[in-house]
C-alpha cells in the first residue's frame, strides 16, 4: 500500500531491455562473451530493482523494450512487485519524454533511471525525490561520459528531450542550456556511472556493486 511509501504519490521509472544475448552490453562482448554480457546486465538490472524494493520510496515501474514479453521482466514483475510498461517507439528522448509524462499525469514527482546505473544507489534516489518535493523543478544526475545516469521532474520539460545527440558526450551540457532556456530550476546530485565500455566493466570490477563471478566471461 502507498502508505508505506516515503514518497507515495511519486513514480520510480526504470528503463531496461530485454537481456537477449548479441542485444545487450555489446561494447562489453569482446571480454565477456555475447551471454556474459547479457548475464551482467541482467544482473545490474536485479540490483537496481533489489535497491528500489528495499527503500520503499514510491511505487516502481519497469519500463521494458522492445515490449514486456521476456520471462525475465515476468519474473521481474513477480519478485520485486514492480508494474510492467512498454517503453514505445521513437529514440530515447521520446522514450524518455513518454514515461515521464505519462508518470506525471499519475503523480506528483518522477525519477527515471537506467537498470545499468551501477552507481546510482538508495541515496542518490532519495535525495533526488527529495529535491524535487523541496520545490526543484528538475534533478540530473551527470555522468562521467558526458550524459546523464539520473533525471527527475515534477511538471513536464518537453525541450529537454527533443533532438539531443543521445550517443554524443554533449548530453549533459546540451541539457543543461535547455534547461536555462525554459526557465526550469534544477539541482545536480554528484557525478555517477554506468556500464557501457571496458573501461566502465573495469570500475565496475574495483567497485564490487557484483560478485567476481558474475562478472566472469561466459564460455
Amino acid at each position: 500500500m502507498n502508505d508505506f511509501f516515503e514518497f507515495p504519490n511519486a513514480r520510480l521509472l526504470i528503463f531496461a531491455k530485454a537481456p537477449v544475448p548479441g542485444r545487450v552490453k555489446t561494447r562489453l562482448a569482446g571480454r565477456l562473451g555475447t551471454r556474459g554480457a547479457a548475464r551482467v546486465y541482467q544482473q545490474l538490472l536485479a540490483r537496481t530493482l533489489k535497491t528500489a524494493q528495499a527503500a520503499r520510496l514510491c511505487p516502481v515501474e519497469l519500463w521494458c523494450a522492445p515490449d514486456a514479453r521476456h520471462g525475465f521482466f515476468s519474473h521481474c514483475r513477480r519478485a520485486y512487485g514492480v508494474r510492467l510498461r512498454r517503453q514505445g517507439a521513437g529514440d530515447l528522448g521520446r522514450r524518455m519524454k513518454h514515461a515521464l509524462d505519462q508518470a506525471l499525469r499519475e503523480g506528483r514527482q518522477a525519477v527515471l533511471i537506467g537498470g545499468d546505473c551501477a552507481s546510482v544507489g538508495a541515496a542518490e534516489l532519495r535525495a533526488a525525490f527529495e529535491r524535487l518535493a523541496s520545490g526543484y523543478d528538475a534533478v540530473l544526475g551527470p555522468a562521467r561520459d558526458g550524459g546523464y545516469v539520473l533525471v527527475g521532474l515534477s511538471r513536464p520539460c518537453p525541450p529537454m528531450f527533443r533532438a539531443i545527440p543521445w550517443s554524443a558526450p554533449t548530453v549533459m551540457a546540451t541539457t543543461r542550456r535547455r534547461l536555462r532556456q525554459a526557465g526550469i530550476a534544477w539541482f545536480e546530485l554528484p557525478v555517477g556511472w554506468d556500464v557501457d565500455t571496458p573501461a566502465d566493466l573495469k570500475r565496475l570490477r574495483r567497485s564490487a556493486v557484483l560478485s567476481p563471478s558474475a562478472l566472469a566471461p561466459s564460455a
